[in-house]
């Protein structure tokens, strides 16, 4: 095609991409990490600040009709990262942005039964269910935003740019430049990459550069999980925690029911009813298991998600101690299923360029 000055639309630009390129919004090649990393960040401190306190007596910070509530600094800890977000250019402050936001945001919503109940009242018995239920729509909205659809080369052209950003101030060390370099080769042969690869070319060497405490505890987190789901027995070790999880979740869910549990009817039907979906999913990966690897552990993730997303919300509302436990088992099985995926897609990659 000819340029857009010849009457015609040269095929990758502007005019082709998507309207939140067009708006000039690529989306950040490390979201997902930092977005990640501002949730479990927002989760440990909610369960961090209701054990001090249970452990402590409740205690109150103030004194003589005044009260501090820790929303204050939860809210302070955001401003400060929407000020470190708003004040410097590049990637590097985005995961502090996130570590801040996310600690601040779980004081914020720890406190939500204070919000929705006349009396303040902060051991509103739902509370742990709403906060859980808040914390799974923002997994739904990372999702959305970030889990769907391959990334278009102007996206990450636009992440080796970002990295340029800090470079032509701060130099590279060899990590930030080989990232640079790989979301420039993603990025093909889109328009501008020939300036971009010419703009890495003279940015500086340089060994420092500002500590991602995610970075390195994603890389700890996806290396740990690759090496144990290389061992033979790992994955049916998750295949048999998975299933008995299931299993244990529909017995619970059967046992409240008849042993008239103090929580609406509707918690005990919706444990139930997930428990089963869960452990169906379960039972078909487990068939699908021998004949296709990949699809039994497709059907092994979508059992934990129903898990995480549905059964837990009704788990925090009947017992907020078994939710936790249950929750802790349930992440850890998503990370060893996710990362069996990830090594049969890496192999059929590796097969498909042989």
């Amino acid at each position: 095609m000819t340029s857009a000055a010849g009457g015609e639309v040269r095929r990758g630009s502007v005019a082709h991409r998507r309207l939140l390129l067009r708006w000039g919004l690529p989306r950040d090649p490390a979201a997902g990490m930092h977005f990640a990393g501002f949730l479990v960040a927002a989760v440990s401190t909610v369960l961090l600040t209701r054990g001090f306190l249970a452990l402590s007596g409740y205690p109150q910070i103030g004194g003589g009709g005044l009260h501090i509530a820790h929303v204050l600094p939860g809210g302070l800890l955001m401003a400060l990262a929407v000020a470190v977000l708003l004040s410097f250019a590049g990637p590097l402050a985005r995961p502090v942005g996130a570590l801040l936001g996310g600690i601040g945001f779980g004081l914020f919503i720890d406190e939500v039964g204070k919000f929705v109940t006349s009396d303040n009242n902060y051991f509103f018995a739902p509370t742990a269910a709403l906060i859980y239920v808040v914390m799974v729509a923002l997994v739904l909205v990372g999702e959305a935003l970030h889990g769907r659809g391959g990334r278009d080369p102007a996206e990450s052209l636009a992440g080796a740019v970002d990295l340029a950003a800090a470079g032509v101030a701060g130099g590279f060390s060899p990590r930030a430049r080989w990232r640079a370099h790989a979301l420039l080769s993603a990025a093909g042969d889109v328009t501008g990459a020939d300036e971009v690869r010419a703009l890495l070319a003279v940015v500086e060497e340089d060994a420092e550069e500002l500590p991602d405490p995610l970075g390195a505890v994603s890389g700890f987190v996806v290396g740990a999980s690759r090496r144990v789901v290389r061992a033979p027995w790992a994955p049916w070790i998750t295949i048999v925690v998975l299933t008995v999880t299931g299993a244990l979740t529909v017995g619970r869910g059967i046992a409240a029911w008849v042993a008239g549990a103090h929580a609406p009817g509707y918690v005990v039907v919706g444990i139930l009813v997930s428990g089963v979906v869960s452990f169906g999913c379960s039972v078909v990966g487990l068939v699908r298991v021998r004949a296709d690897r990949r699809r039994g552990f497709v059907w092994f993730r979508r059992a934990v998600l129903v898990a995480l997303l549905v059964t837990q919300i009704f788990l925090f509302r009947l017992d907020q101690f078994a939710a936790v436990s249950g929750l802790v088992v349930d992440l850890v099985v998503l990370g060893l299923v996710a990362a069996e995926l990830d090594v049969m897609a890496g192999e059929r990659r590796t097969g498909s360029a042989a």
